[in-house]
């Protein structure tokens, strides 16, 4: 017993740091903010609760270090996957498959920034700007410009490509989230769902769409 003790209190603040980290990411992308406890993570990670205070000051800091954490992962790793994109399917294909693949490397951290629970309610704080939905925002941006490109070289209005950013954006995170709780289809055979969709209403855009089922096309 004294040599497990003995092995514990030689690990560096480091080392304890990140095992905290680890524990806390497990049991909030289980259970959620709410419902997980310093005095859980205390238990799980073998260590006394002031331990967890000392580092992170409360649940509150320690779920920010967490939530931060993933949003830098997972927005390098989309970010990446745009840099070198020529073309429109391209596009929704690497964003696709870089969203997809971080979902299953990081199923708990995306848990995390997907969830209803993604703020420290105690403070009122919601992080600002590091929340999913700002994330995605940031990526809509990026595809933007990727696409203003290319519907200048096709002879449509660049100035819609924010909307048709949105549209691309919400094709890609949503099924993302359901793919994480219905895991069936590989994520190469999500992707290609995605890009099929995406890509086959693209590739048939007229510059000035109307609606078809109005009253003045009845009249």
């Amino acid at each position: 017993m004294s040599s497990r003790a003995s092995k514990r209190t030689r690990m560096s603040a480091s080392e304890r740091r990140e095992q905290l980290i680890a524990v806390a990411r497990t049991l909030f992308a289980k259970k959620g903010f709410e419902a997980t406890s310093i005095e859980e993570i205390a238990n799980r990670a073998k260590v006394s609760k002031p331990v967890v205070y000392e580092h992170f000051g409360g649940k509150e800091g320690l779920y920010a270090v967490i939530v931060d954490r993933e949003l830098t992962a997972i927005y390098t790793t989309v970010t990446q996957a745009l840099e070198s994109s020529s073309s429109a399917s391209v596009i929704v294909e690497r964003a696709a498959l870089a969203l997809l693949t971080y979902i299953e490397e990081s199923s708990d951290g995306f848990r995390i920034l997907s969830s209803n629970s993604f703020h420290t309610p105690s403070s009122g704080d919601n992080h600002g700007s590091d929340t999913y939905s700002t994330l995605l925002a940031d990526v809509a941006i990026q595809v933007s410009g990727l696409l203003a490109t290319q519907f200048s070289a096709h002879g449509l209005d660049p100035r819609t490509a924010p909307l048709y950013a949105q549209m691309l954006v919400g094709i890609v995170a949503m099924p993302s989230q359901w793919w994480l709780e219905n895991p069936a289809m590989s994520k190469e055979e999500v992707a290609a769902h995605m890009v099929n969709l995406a890509w086959n209403g693209l590739r048939a855009m007229t510059p000035r769409p109307t609606l078809r089922d109005t009253p003045d096309a009845d009249a």
